[in-house]
């Protein structure tokens, strides 16, 4: 019996694991933590009896504790519920399916407490991997991929040689808006964004596909998961999103991971390494698929991916900044805010003018979120 702890329980990929959770009795669940969906935490409280339930924000915690306090599940909240989630004694692996940074005290923590990591949260590596790869290490603690991409990168390198590795190919669907011009993006609407043609998402991260800086920051989680140099991570679109991602080795050899759209298999692949177990549903029939196509990415009117090369090859705080910068933009673009064009306007003007930091330390990287926040705060929309 493996123990786990959720966090993020209540989004995608948290109500995915549930569903894993549901298909294997070798999963037990021992902590919950959501943001503010009581509604749905006290529905997964009374189906999986967690030890602990966590709500960000205080007054849905206060409503979840009224609402099951017939149950032997305790509530507690905030940034110190967070952690005491992540580090709960019961707890073996934690999976981070947290969208932000407020994901990565909680998961260095968990780090630091010997748990394992289910990796989803992105923002983690992008912001911090020069601080928690070494952590891993010191604590011998394993980091296995939930992103279907890195899951298939991490799939495909299983048993090989990591010296003769010579290229990652990182696989993207292109999003709503793949094969637009710039000017065709003027003025797309919120609704367009969040109309992946392959994923069901939140709106965060699908707004990122549909912009290809989530592509962006998959480059750098890729650069700090598999120690290797950015410039050695090509981006592939490849619109059917069958295959999840490929290695090239030095032979010329490419090893690809493939499958149908679904997030469930890298979740499960993740909570069981190195065991490959039953799932149920569609599976993959190549027949059916016929064609499976590929095109370079449009960088020039998509800029999020240059922007986070050139985030990683500056290092420092920079990627941080980048990440930060792309959180308030996304978020600004959701609430009807800004357009979806300023989104790439607001990460440059951050990148160029929010002072770097070395980034050594998690107080750098706090320090450079709050002066991207502070920069933006200040910039005429």
């Amino acid at each position: 019996m493996k123990n786990i702890t959720i966090l993020g329980s209540t989004g995608s990929i948290g109500t995915q694991t549930l569903d894993v959770v549901r298909n294997n009795e070798g999963l037990r669940v021992v902590a919950l933590a959501a943001y503010g969906n009581d509604e749905l935490m006290e529905k997964q409280v009374r189906e999986f009896s967690p030890l602990l339930a966590c709500m960000w924000d205080e007054k849905k915690a206060e409503s979840l504790r009224i609402r099951i306090k017939d149950t032997g599940t305790r509530v507690v909240s905030g940034m110190d519920g967070l952690i005491e989630a992540a580090t709960l004694s019961e707890c073996d692996t934690v999976v981070t399916a947290i969208v932000g940074m407020i994901g990565i005290r909680p998961t260095v923590a968990a780090i630091n407490a010997g748990k394992d990591i289910a990796l989803a949260n992105k923002e983690t590596l992008v912001t911090a991997g020069q601080i928690i790869m070494p952590l891993c290490s010191e604590k011998k603690v394993k980091i296995l991929p939930v992103d279907s991409e890195h899951s298939a990168i991490f799939q495909s390198l299983n048993g090989e040689d990591r010296g003769a590795l010579k290229k990652i190919l990182l696989t993207a669907s292109g999003g709503p808006f793949r094969g637009k011009k710039k000017n065709e993006l003027e003025n797309v609407t919120v609704r367009e964004a969040l109309c992946h043609p392959n994923w069901a998402m939140g709106p965060k991260i699908t707004v990122d596909s549909a912009s290809l800086v989530n592509k962006g920051l998959e480059v750098i989680e890729a650069k700090w998961l598999f120690n290797v140099e950015a410039e050695d991570v090509c981006v592939v679109v490849h619109p059917q999103s069958i295959i999840h991602s490929a290695v090239e080795f030095e032979d010329g050899a490419v090893i690809a991971q493939l499958g149908l759209p679904d997030m469930k298999l890298p979740i499960q692949y993740a909570l069981f390494y190195p065991k490959r177990l039953y799932m149920p549903g569609e599976k993959l029939d190549l027949f059916k698929i016929k064609n499976l196509t590929f095109e370079e990415p449009d960088r020039e009117t998509f800029k999020g991916l240059d922007y986070a090369y050139s985030a990683i090859k500056t290092g420092g705080t920079m990627p941080c900044v980048f990440n930060a910068a792309n959180e308030m933009a996304v978020r600004f673009f959701l609430e009807g805010k800004i357009r979806f064009l300023q989104i790439y306007d607001i990460i440059n003007d951050c990148m160029e003018n929010v002072k770097l930091l070395k980034g050594d330390k998690l107080e750098d990287i706090f320090e450079a979120e709050q002066a991207t926040y502070d920069h933006i705060k200040g910039m005429v929309l």
